[in-house]
């Protein structure tokens, strides 16, 4: 340490590397890259499925990045990105289901989106582009400017949920519509180079780069984005073999990924862009790899919200590995926030709106291995249908809740599949526990509902379990009708922090929260809440 003159040389030096620093993380791009109805089983580092899809281009994100493996979006496409775009659930942006006529529930333009923040809110201005499938509006006249209006530079891409033909389609450029006869996968690259090359190159940029593809028609690429050979792409063929398209669609589409990153280094904005790969729902029956195809796209089932995602790029400290963390897709708009230096996001969320995305920064900077303990999704059409509902899940369980008030509970760790409905069988202590925390986190999260009493092994006479005080602080005190043959408590996560026959116990050590107690009995068992607060 010295001083001239009183200043002190050190502590300024230190203060301005930590600027350099923050600058320069703030001077880094973001590309956001959604494939279309997509799971994660076609990608073999995702599962150790066989019938996966030929992704050499994404598979390179994987070691300068960290691949998820517990993502949940929505279970269909509308409400996913609308989640994206502002952070914020479906029942509070109003778009539940899939958005395809005038009828339909649409973004409000007053939503404060990513685009702005990153546009207008940070110390660094960013440049911003939507290439490829917008879906949060119809194509009527006044709406084609509302990706520009809603804070992108350039907007090209089609408004609609799918594509009738790859080969042949309209196209918006910024307000405008064109017919296009360039297969859709290349025209998304094509357009988003065409934004890159004429952007200012003194800011940093933001893409949000939406392919249609895998999502049906199914089809035969051109053979030249093809390492598989042999497809005849006849409608029997197809009809007959959609997950032989399917994954040509998605091999097809890494293939102009590899162009797109092609272009990145060749013009030096690979090494500091940082790139976010994604599905935005499940893959539809017709190529869903489960035995049950009900249970894909469009539904409250595990497998119709589940998505691959990768975060890969300079952001990321110790690159290479893999997160079973929770996360919800709209946790990627804090996170695209931050990582454009905007940490006080907020701040710029419009009054009387609350945004529920959680960013994965800890993560990216290998300072947690998680930010949430439980997700959530739902879907709701007007006027409601069958599939409409609510659900939840944590580390190990999955509790779904439709609109007619019916439950489904899983272990979705032991049950991947969910067919062993737990709420019609003799639960154990853990299972009434993890039922008990996801069933009062929905109704906290959604302002209604209620949860089942559950007992195991119910006899006539059902002991009594008390426990007070409620809140606790040093040491909670159990009281039972009939003496108990062991004591537990469980925290939120499930896990167990205390064993033993005290009837006045000692909690100083836990921290404040959530948990259950739990008191067995012989061939019965009584769950109580602990809420701990100091």
């Amino acid at each position: 340490m010295f001083k001239i003159n009183g200043f002190n040389y050190q502590i300024f030096s230190l203060f301005f590397s930590i600027i350099l620093l923050n600058t320069a993380f703030a001077q880094q791009n973001t590309i956001l890259i959604i494939a279309d109805d997509v799971s994660p089983d076609y990608f073999g580092f995702c599962n150790t499925t066989t019938d996966t899809a030929i992704v050499p281009n994404i598979r390179t994100l994987l070691k300068k990045g960290i691949l998820f493996n517990k993502v949940w979006a929505s279970p269909v496409c509308s409400p996913t990105r609308a989640g994206l775009f502002t952070g914020r659930y479906s029942f509070q942006t109003g778009v539940g289901a899939v958005i395809v006529n005038a009828a339909s529930a649409q973004l409000d333009t007053s939503e404060m989106s990513i685009a702005k923040l990153l546009k207008y809110k940070g110390t660094t201005k960013y440049n911003t582009a939507n290439v490829g499938k917008w879906h949060l509006h119809v194509a009527t006249a006044p709406k084609l400017l509302f990706p520009n209006k809603m804070g992108y530079d350039y907007y090209s891409g089609n408004f609609n949920g799918q594509l009738n033909n790859y080969y042949y389609y309209p196209k918006v450029t910024n307000g405008k519509i064109d017919t296009v006869k360039i297969y859709a996968t290349t025209q998304t690259v094509n357009d988003a180079v065409k934004w890159m090359d004429t952007m200012n190159k003194t800011k940093p940029f933001f893409l949000w780069f939406a392919f249609n593809a895998p999502h049906s028609p199914y089809h035969l690429p051109p053979d030249s984005l093809l390492i598989t050979k042999g497809l005849s792409g006849t409608m029997a063929d197809i009809n007959g073999n959609p997950k032989k398209y399917f994954k040509a669609a998605i091999e097809a589409m890494d293939s102009e990924i590899g162009r797109l990153f092609k272009y990145l280094k060749a013009h030096n904005m690979y090494d500091n862009t940082n790139i976010i790969f994604m599905g935005d729902n499940g893959n539809a029956g017709s190529t869903a790899q489960i035995a049950n195809k009900t249970k894909a796209k469009q539904t409250l089932y595990d497998y119709g919200s589940r998505v691959p995602m990768l975060i890969s790029g300079p952001a990321v400290v110790n690159p290479g590995r893999q997160c079973n963390a929770l996360v919800n897709t709209l946790d990627l708009f804090a996170t695209m926030a931050e990582l454009g230096g905007i940490a006080n996001w907020r701040n710029f969320i419009p009054s009387g709106k609350i945004a529920y995305s959680k960013s994965l920064m800890p993560i990216i900077k290998n300072t947690s291995t998680a930010t949430r303990s439980w997700i959530f999704t739902e879907q709701f059409e007007n006027p409601t249908v069958a599939a409409d509902g609510k659900t939840i899940r944590n580390v190990d369980y999955h509790l779904i809740r439709f609109e007619s008030g019916n439950e489904l509970f899983f272990n979705q760790t032991k049950d991947r599949e969910e067919n062993t409905d737990l709420l019609t069988t003799s639960m154990t202590a853990i299972d009434i526990n993890n039922y008990i925390f996801l069933c009062d986190s929905l109704n906290t999260l959604t302002g209604s509902g209620s949860c089942k009493t559950l007992n195991s092994n119910a006899t006539n006479s059902k002991p009594i379990l008390t426990v007070y005080p409620i809140p606790a602080a040093d040491f909670v005190e159990i009281e039972t009708s009939v003496p108990s043959d062991q004591i537990e408590i469980y925290n939120m996560h499930g896990k167990r922090v205390y064993s033993g026959n005290e009837q006045k116990i000692n909690i100083c050590l836990l921290t404040q929260g959530l948990y259950y107690i739990v008191a067995h009995f012989e061939n019965y068992f009584a769950v109580k809440q602990l809420i701990i607060q100091r």
